[in-house]
């Protein structure tokens, strides 16, 4: 029996961008084409607190990949962690220094054994990635005058002027990597760099893992078996660690209010810093009447089946994304997309063509756009999800992230080629 659709269009309060706005967004992503040997005589130094899973190390990794296949060396130095095999099977070296201290005079020796590194591997380019590891790696890169690239990930917290003062390393670089529009709005904002030395490289996903087509009936019934998800049951994935800022309790409240009962709503993620969240959520949950239409803490290394197995994913971050990687995840594997309107969201997600923004921290507006989600015919999911896959494959996947990247360490080359020159 098909759904029941609901047609009618729930109104959001949130001041969404108009279409020029996000025409302006868009035109700053990059749409690189690689030429071949873009890294050919490159010796790439990365530094990374440690190498676990997550989107920072993630990107290192890509880009490891992308500077070995391309003609480079890379090596990236870090305290270690799961992920230095898998850098490793890249032909990538891993050195392995003790970066994830914060200690001053820690890092002010490291930056004593990344100069020697640097000396020894005769490294050319330089791109830190945290803000402990990039003091010493900027330390060591300015006494050797090499080019220094450095990636903003985040806002950082600026809650006194000794931490304004520790974050300002991400802006130092000759170069500035701002993960999304939004990022680089921030950084001109509260750190006054001129636009000319940041480039917006937005973080890429892989859109040959996050591709529905390459997801087999196996793995999606192998993860439903493990999860015992009810057959025909809607899910409603909200895939992110539990920290009270992802918006679970937003979430939580949301269900209630909603015209649907017939619902599932799966967390899917770790326990996070604070395992005392999860009691927390399952006390909500028990009060609001919602036991046995949550999951909490499910976990799953296949994420590109977890996407397939949702009917509507949620981004519900009640601080702003300076990214995104859900939104774009899921909006690659043609996922009903409900997102945050803060942050990145806005760049990701195209508003009620491929997917919806609500205002933060309004579980009446997102009760409002879940129901009308659920009710969309099959047809019409499947249009949104083609836009929704189109835009992402346009502008955010892991090849345009690792070519624009590589342009950037060609320009820093050149760029110390030029001021070397001009001194000479």
């Amino acid at each position: 029996m098909q759904k029941q659709t609901y047609h009618k269009t729930p109104t959001v309060s949130a001041n969404l961008p108009s279409e020029p706005q996000r025409r302006t967004l868009i035109s700053a992503m990059p749409r690189v084409q690689i030429t071949g040997e873009k890294a050919k005589g490159l010796k790439l130094l990365q530094v990374v607190p440690a190498l676990v899973m997550g989107g920072v190390e993630r990107g290192t990794l890509d880009i490891a990949q992308a500077v070995v296949r391309e003609g480079g060396d890379s090596f990236v130095a870090s305290q270690g962690g799961a992920m230095v095999p898998e850098l490793e099977r890249y032909g990538s070296h891993h050195l392995a220094l003790p970066l994830k201290t914060k200690l001053p005079w820690s890092i002010y020796g490291n930056s004593f054994r990344l100069g020697k590194a640097m000396d020894d591997h005769n490294i050319g380019v330089v791109h830190a990635r945290s803000r402990a590891p990039a003091w010493s790696a900027m330390l060591a890169a300015r006494r050797r005058n090499l080019p220094f690239v450095t990636t903003f990930h985040g806002t950082y917290r600026r809650n006194s002027l000794f931490k304004s003062k520790y974050n300002s390393v991400m802006v130092r670089g000759d170069r500035v990597i701002a993960i999304s529009q939004f990022i680089s709005d921030h950084i001109q904002r509260f750190y006054n760099l001129d636009s000319s030395r940041i480039r917006v490289i937005p973080r890429g996903i892989d859109e040959t893992i996050f591709d529905p087509t390459k997801v087999s009936q196996e793995r999606m019934i192998a993860l439903a078996t493990a999860w015992r998800l009810l057959d025909g049951l809607p899910v409603i994935l909200l895939p992110a660690r539990l920290s009270r800022w992802k918006g679970h309790e937003v979430l939580i409240e949301a269900l209630c209010q909603m015209q649907r009962h017939d619902v599932l709503a799966v967390f899917a993620g770790s326990e996070g810093s604070s395992p005392h969240y999860r009691q927390e959520l399952e006390k909500l949950i028990h009060d609001r009447g919602l036991g046995g239409r949550v999951r909490i803490g499910i976990e799953s290394r296949d994420m590109a089946a977890v996407y397939a197995l949702s009917d509507v994913v949620v981004s519900a971050s009640t601080q702003p994304e300076a990214f995104g990687r859900v939104a774009a995840e899921a909006s690659a594997m043609g996922r009903l997309v409900v997102a945050t309107n803060h942050g990145a969201s806005p760049e990701i997600i195209i508003p009620e063509r491929g997917g919806w923004l609500v205002p933060p921290q309004n579980p009446t507006e997102l009760a409002k756009v879940l129901d009308h989600a659920l009710g969309l015919s099959i047809e019409e999911r499947r249009n949104r999800g083609a836009v929704a896959r189109a835009h992402i494959v346009a502008h955010f996947t892991k090849k345009l992230m690792c070519d624009a990247t590589l342009n950037l360490y060609n320009e820093v080359r050149e760029l110390k080629m030029q001021r070397s020159s001009a001194h000479g």
